[in-house]
């Protein structure tokens, strides 16, 4: 049986872009897969968000690697894990890597930000000092083997200009990276100039209200990148559909003139597979009974 890591290389080698939108639970990646995205993503800041918790690297490894496995089991696509610092040290970064391989994990990236982190496109970021982040590297490498990819985040661009992020990335992919991850660059110049400069594959962000300009798909195809994730779009589209559908049954004291914007019971049973369930509880009820009456 392929490994998750496995399909996640193999769509890399095909040399086209692979585009990961951010999904928060398993019946949301379940409609990621069905809209045809081959690859998903799961973001620490649509996580931490879920939990009503600003992304501060304040959730713990147990509460992400139990999430990613939850929406691991139920899809085929290969999952892309946010894993923010490591979770720690060096020696912490390789039980987060062991815990992200059991999860069910294709690749995690870890970033270069000083606890307490802060969101990739938002001021205020401190990084570790190179060797820190190797160390962490290395490690996650030496635990990972086969099993996890390993993505090297740089939020150097904000801190200390586009070309400390480009020594950053060089000593990350000496390192070991096997994909490097250029945080809130400003614009497709940078991009670019990314692209010319580091050999391995890179992955884009391509979050909304950031720095980063609204780039598509296609132009970071044509610009060479490997991989694109959209982290928090179907958060956000997905909590302003809420607010309104609340505000409107605060308002109007019914549902009744929103159905035709609601997900019908047929529609989420047809997602999530529900009569298999179904038949698996009557196949298992018609067993019991025929070693039931096997026994008289």
């Amino acid at each position: 049986m392929e490994s998750q890591a496995e399909g996640l290389r193999k769509l890399l080698s095909r040399k086209k872009i692979v585009v990961a939108p951010g999904v928060f639970s398993p019946s949301v990646a379940k409609l990621a897969e069905k809209a045809g995205f081959e690859a998903l993503y799961f973001s620490g800041a649509g996580f931490s968000n879920l939990l009503a918790l600003p992304d501060l690297g304040i959730t713990t490894l147990t509460e992400v690697s139990r999430a990613a496995w939850q929406i691991a089991s139920q899809v085929k696509a290969p999952l892309i894990v946010d894993a923010d610092t490591g979770f720690g040290e060096a020696l912490n970064v390789a039980r987060t890597v062991k815990e992200m391989v059991a999860s069910g994990a294709a690749a995690i990236h870890i970033e270069d930000q000083v606890l307490p982190k802060r969101c990739g496109q938002l001021e205020g970021k401190e990084l570790v000092d190179t060797d820190e982040m190797v160390k962490k590297l290395i490690s996650a490498k030496e635990a990972a083997g086969k099993n996890l990819l390993i993505i090297a985040r740089t939020d150097a661009r904000t801190v200390e200009g586009l070309d400390g992020a480009l020594e950053r990335a060089s000593l990350y992919s000496r390192a070991g990276a096997d994909i490097v991850f250029p945080e809130a660059l400003e614009s497709s110049g940078e991009f670019k100039e990314f692209r010319r400069k580091v050999s391995l594959p890179l992955m884009a962000n391509m979050t909304e209200f950031g720095k980063t300009p609204y780039l598509t798909v296609k132009q970071f195809d044509e610009m060479g990148y490997d991989l694109v994730i959209f982290p928090v779009t179907a958060f956000r589209a997905a909590m302003k559909a809420v607010e309104g559908a609340f505000d409107r049954l605060k308002k109007e004291g019914t549902q009744k003139r929103m159905l035709d914007s609601l997900m019908t019971r047929k529609e989420f049973y047809d997602l999530i597979d529900y009569y298999r369930y179904e038949d698996a509880d009557k196949n298992a009820l018609r067993a019991a009974r025929r070693l039931r009456r096997a026994r008289k």
